[in-house]
């Protein structure tokens, strides 16, 4: 059985045959209506339980049209109507949903929910977003990437702002698909000091660095992040605002990467905090092809959880 739970307890030819099937399924939609069905219809018959602790758009979305493209079926769960962890064990819950579903997509706060899930269940288990990590975004964006520049290894990638659970991730991917990473932030929200080993000690070089000029320099891609959380205090988004406010991506900023470099945000973006409109709209700008690609990789990531 094949969970995703992490981009870096994933074999490195896993994840190059998802991003290959990814990129293959979504010309095969060329053309087509958003809701006509693919040629192959790999989930027919499936269920797939869609958890969501976690308020989305993006994930909701893309998972639920990815399932039907596919010829599947989907159950919408909240953790409110779910009492997850509370009324029953989170371990409970997976053996009682393995009877029901065929696969189970979490997107839930603490890490712990995730591995009980996935240690329980009798199904496979995707992660769709934790506090800590957020594998799915990372695997849209390397295939978005990879889509206007090709192979993103040995390319630099920079991230601006909080090493929040999205900035994890790409350090996880970083050893796993060969590029190099820099960080640029305060140094109290710097990327967890395991990630930035883990990244290390697959060979890539990471790099922290506090002046973001310097940092986008020779940056093939820029990557940034909201600064808030929708779950913060005003007092909490006014320090964090305080505290990131020199690492807004701008046209100055993006003036000090290389000329081709590509900018990303995961969304949804607060405009004119971490990212201004100019760059958001902008020639290298490459957010909506980023965001589409949120269906076409997890697609590919629920045919390899499935072997289908």
């Amino acid at each position: 059985m094949s969970h995703f739970l992490d981009i870096h307890t994933t074999d490195p030819v896993a994840l190059r045959q998802m991003l290959d099937q990814a990129a293959a399924m979504k010309a095969a939609r060329a053309g087509r209506p958003r809701g006509a069905p693919d040629d192959e219809q790999p989930l027919s018959g499936r269920m797939v339980a869609l958890i969501f602790e976690k308020p989305s758009t993006r994930t909701r979305v893309s998972f639920d049209v990815g399932v039907r493209q596919m010829g599947g079926q989907t159950m919408l769960l909240s953790g409110a109507e779910m009492q997850l962890g509370h009324g029953e064990t989170i371990a409970d819950t997976a053996r009682v949903l393995s009877r029901y579903v065929d696969l189970i997509m979490i997107r839930t706060f603490d890490e712990s929910v995730l591995a009980e899930m996935a240690e329980y269940a009798d199904v496979p288990v995707i992660n769709g977003l934790t506090d800590r990590t957020h594998p799915c975004q990372i695997m849209a964006d390397i295939l978005t990437y990879e889509e206007h520049r090709g192979p993103i290894a040995g390319r630099k990638v920079v991230w601006s702002g909080d090493g929040n659970n999205v900035c994890a991730s790409w350090l996880h991917a970083a050893g796993q698909f060969g590029f190099d990473f820099t960080f640029t932030g305060p140094a109290s929200l710097d990327p967890e000091a395991e990630f930035v080993g883990l990244a290390r000690s697959a060979g890539s070089t990471v790099v922290i660095e506090r002046d973001p000029a310097r940092a986008v320099e020779g940056a093939d891609l820029v990557v940034t992040d909201t600064w808030v959380s929708m779950h913060d205090s005003q007092s909490a988004k006014e320090r964090r605002h305080n505290l990131l406010r020199g690492y807004q991506v701008n046209e100055e900023l993006m003036a000090h990467a290389k000329p081709d470099a590509l900018f990303m945000h995961c969304l949804p973006a607060h405009r004119e905090e971490e990212v201004t409109s100019a760059v958001m709209d902008g020639p290298q700008s490459v957010i909506w092809d980023e965001a589409e690609n949120r269906l076409h990789a997890q697609k590919a990531v629920m045919r390899w959880c499935l072997g289908v």
